[in-house]
């Protein structure tokens, strides 16, 4: 499933977000306050890694209106879904009349419940006059029948006959209706199987076309069930990331253990629970054998750890063959990292390398250790980079857009951020006292807002001579045209 768009609601500092349009990734630019933070974690909210669970209407609901205007049914989110090929066979096999649908919803309120829907579902049909003409053939056929049987039988069948006859006059309730003719379908097959009758083979033809089709509406709204149930288990998770703090180079894995078993982990030392989660390694377990000083097993663990972390960062951070390896010193794990390819192959602590550095590995780990390998797994990244060089911001935008295969939105109002050679993936966002929180599909708002596209563009011209990106003063928005291949963006400042 791939998410199409997206709408907020009643959340925080947003009224009514609009439709905003999701692509593979989408850069959200807005002035600080703008709200920005707000569309992504009420998008979070969906579905969490950690599970659902209620809102809180005293911290989410906007503070301008009263808290007895909310409920648990107040919307929230609503989320349109792209279907694939394989996906939509699936849902048609639960449900069939969905045989059509190429896109589902999804959607919460303020409760820890969600709702869903299906896109060009049809509703529940039946064809009245092909029934009724089913059954005035089936009919005289029965009571025909009637004439070869023994006489004490004869008023029973008759009487199934008429029952069945009544039975199948179609009502507006169609699942009711369904309920009474599959009773009085089986009623009257056995009373042509008591009686010992026989109908000509056409008639028992209608008879099992009609069977079949109260079945289908009696299974329906099962089958619904069933198909809202796998709408909500194809959901891809959602990862909101917010905290970039770094992991630590040196670790006290005794102190670690004890702030976990207090509840009081730093940042820090919840990333080096995800360092651990992604290298396959047990703090405990190394703690443990440190008490039996069993230094040989621990050695074992920690080398075939750092083997998996250095597969796991090479499979993404293409452009750097990185080698991982943990050392232990004591109570203490050391986190070393060195390049092969370098002048000098020399290992340098994790917390000696650069700050740039340090965040894109932090940010490496906790993406694996948050989805899992899940490359449905959409994230969530409210302002990445926010303190890292120009340069080091251009690369990590390259990175989230090459390196990665899962849908990506983010907030940024950096314009080494803006992804200037796909203005389509680009939505503003803008706050104002009436409207709250509101987003738009194109790159439009007032100078402030656009102050980052409008540098990021100025940048891309500069990179993209003698290709001319023209900058013109006029309303304040920004359009996408056809001009030269390599540069495709008018801004109108």
């Amino acid at each position: 499933m791939r998410l199409a768009s997206f709408q907020i609601t009643n959340y925080r500092s947003i009224h009514d977000s609009g439709s905003i349009d999701s692509s593979q990734i989408t850069a959200i630019l807005g002035r600080n306050d703008s709200g920005k933070s707000n569309l992504l974690r009420a998008l979070h909210s969906l579905n969490p890694t950690d599970g659902l669970t209620a809102l809180s209407p005293i911290k989410d609901f906007p503070r301008h209106r009263r808290l007895d205007e909310c409920t648990d049914d107040t919307p929230v989110v609503h989320t349109r879904w792209d279907l694939d090929a394989s996906e939509q066979l699936a849902l048609a096999a639960i449900l069939p009349r969905a045989a059509g649908v190429r896109q589902v919803t999804a959607g919460r309120g303020y409760g820890a419940t969600r709702t869903t829907g299906f896109e060009g579902l049809g509703p529940l049909s039946i064809d009245v006059s092909d029934i009724k003409a089913k059954v005035r053939k089936i009919v005289p056929a029965v009571k025909a029948a009637t004439e070869k049987v023994a006489d004490e039988l004869k008023a029973p069948l008759e009487q199934e006959a008429d029952a069945f006859d009544a039975a199948m006059i179609p009502s507006p309730d169609f699942v009711k209706w369904s309920a009474g003719a599959l009773l009085a379908l089986q009623a009257l097959r056995q009373a042509l199987a008591t009686a010992g009758a026989e109908i000509a083979d056409k008639q028992a033809q209608m008879l099992t076309e009609l069977e079949e089709l109260a079945r289908t509406i009696d299974n329906d709204q099962p089958a619904l069930a069933r198909a809202r149930a796998w709408v909500l288990e194809k959901l891809p998770r959602f990862i909101y990331v917010e905290d970039y703090a770094s992991l630590p180079g040196r670790q006290n894995i005794a102190e670690y253990l004890t702030r976990k078993g207090w509840g009081e982990r730093t940042a820090g030392e919840r990333n080096f629970e995800k360092l651990c989660q992604v290298a396959g390694l047990d703090p405990q377990q190394l703690q443990d054998l440190l008490a039996k000083n069993d230094l040989a097993t621990r050695n074992q663990l920690v080398n075939r750890a750092g083997s998996v972390v250095t597969s796991e960062i090479r499979r993404v951070w293409k452009d750097r063959e990185l080698k991982v390896r943990f050392n232990l010193d004591g109570q203490h794990l050391e986190t070393l990292v060195s390049d092969p390819n370098a002048a000098y192959e020399v290992e340098v602590n994790l917390d000696e390398r650069s700050r740039g550095f340090q965040w894109f590995f932090s940010f490496y780990i906790a993406f694996f250790a948050d989805t899992k390998g899940a490359s449905d797994a959409i994230l969530l990244l409210d302002e990445p980079g926010l303190h890292l060089h120009a340069h080091s911001q251009a690369d990590l935008l390259a990175h989230l857009e090459h390196d990665f295969g899962n849908q990506i939105l983010y907030t940024t109002h950096s314009p080494f951020m803006v992804p200037t050679h796909r203005l389509d993936a680009v939505r503003t966002a803008r706050m104002s006292e009436a409207a709250g929180t509101t987003v738009s599909n194109k790159a439009e708002g007032d100078a402030r807002t656009l102050y980052p596209l409008q540098v990021a563009l100025a940048l891309s011209r500069m990179g993209s001579e003698p290709v001319k990106t023209p900058i013109k003063e006029s309303a304040p928005q920004v359009e996408v045209v056809s001009t030269e291949p390599r540069v495709v963006a008018e801004a109108v400042i």
